[in-house]
């Protein structure tokens, strides 16, 4: 399997592409351990500086399609540990020291350069491989200096990698803000400030929902809420355009990048490789199901490259030929769907959708409940195709 999954990343050799991601899910050296010895590949230590850390309660809001359907997860927790820096740094020495082939990155963030020179070396100290500068934490204790106030100030970002590396001679990632609009900006600041590497995205600052009887937005902290950090398979299609962006950059191709951002299933994770990401990186999805969801990741990416006679390593950006810019997108080629009765349950959702937020285009047999193409009135936007739920709808180049 490691011939199928291995990927090399800023030079450490990885068996698999998938880490835990700096957060509640790698907070200390049992649960690593845990991670560690169910496959997981590496993992991003939770982010350790030296605040003073109160969590408010409760912290966490989920936003669900259904009672068991998690789309998305707002979270009011500080990304910093609030145990003594001294035991975090021993336990990513325990970890290097009984798992070496494991990837242990120390994820550090400070206020002062100061703060983020000990803190790098402090980590190289401890055994860890790399280290990850948390310029992302959209809501830290003290916006003006640190998270993603940083993250979205290309100056800082430059100053405090520079801190950073007057401490180590380990790669370093730099952790960007999806607060950001061009993240390419402070990412080529990253590197000019001596980050080898870049990951991204960090949790969205969010409002996730309002309880309508008391006002308070969620979660309700003793009557009162905050913005807080979202994440979940909703942002996903959001980090991958970060993803994307920064790895067709002319000055950042090449770049290690790793992902994080909303993966849940291996196909999600193959879909960041095919982006440019060479890692990707798993919280929400392990606060829901648990560690076990890497025996899933593992077993459907390793068919699937099986399947297609290549490798996690040969995926890594191999679908960023084809994604262009707008203008550059073929134009006045039109496919039109064909409805196939065979398959239809005439359940008319593609009718409504195109009746009332489509073209008009479709007619309405309401003896045999199915669909047909209004000649002439089709403009081949394949909206019905997208809410049909059963796949009955297919494409033609003819109308």
């Amino acid at each position: 399997m490691k011939e199928l999954l291995g990927v090399n990343f800023c030079g450490f050799p990885c068996e698999n592409p998938f880490l835990l991601s700096s957060s509640c899910v790698s907070a200390n050296y049992d649960m690593c351990a845990r991670a560690f010895e169910m496959g997981w590949a590496g993992v991003v230590f939770k982010t350790i500086g030296r605040f003073e850390v109160e969590e408010p309660s409760p912290r966490f809001a989920m936003l669900r399609s259904t009672p068991n359907s998690l789309l998305g997860l707002k979270n009011l927790e500080q990304h910093w540990e609030a145990h003594p820096i001294e035991e975090d740094f021993e336990a990513i020495a325990r970890l290097k020291r009984r798992y070496p082939e494991k990837l242990v990155v120390s994820s550090i963030i400070g206020v002062t350069p100061d703060e983020w020179t000990d803190m790098a070396r402090l980590s190289e100290q401890a055994g860890a491989d790399m280290l990850e500068l948390n310029f992302s934490c959209p809501h830290t204790s003290n916006k003006a200096q640190a998270g993603a106030a940083v993250g979205e100030d290309p100056d800082l970002v430059k100053a405090y990698c520079a801190a950073a590396r007057r401490g180590t001679r380990l790669p370093m990632l730099a952790k960007m803000t999806a607060n950001a609009t061009h993240m390419e900006i402070p990412a080529l600041a990253a590197l000019e400030g001596g980050a080898d590497g870049i990951a991204a995205i960090n949790t969205i600052n969010c409002i996730i929902g309002v309880d309508l009887d008391t006002l308070v937005g969620a979660p309700d902290i003793q009557g009162l809420s905050a913005p807080g950090g979202y994440s979940g398979v909703g942002v996903r299609p959001i980090a991958m355009r970060f993803i994307q962006e920064l790895a067709s950059h002319p000055g950042l191709r090449g770049v290690p990048l790793s992902a994080t951002g909303g993966a849940e299933t291996w196909r999600d994770c193959a879909e960041f490789l095919t982006m440019g990401a060479a890692t990707v990186q798993v919280t929400t999805a392990v606060m829901h199901y648990g560690y076990r969801i890497i025996e899933n990741l593992l077993s459907g990416l390793s068919c699937y490259l099986e399947e297609k006679g290549t490798t996690a390593e040969a995926l890594i950006g191999a679908g960023l030929p084809y994604m262009v810019e707008p203008d550059d997108l073929t134009r006045g080629v039109n496919v039109y769907p064909v409805f196939r009765p065979d398959v239809c349950v005439g359940c008319g959702r593609c009718y409504l959708s195109c009746r009332d937020g489509g073209h008009q285009a479709l007619a309405w047999d309401s003896r045999k409940r199915l669909p047909s193409v209004i000649p002439g009135k089709c403009a081949a936007c394949h909206l019905c195709t997208e809410v049909c739920p059963v796949g009955a709808i297919a494409v033609c180049q003819k109308p």
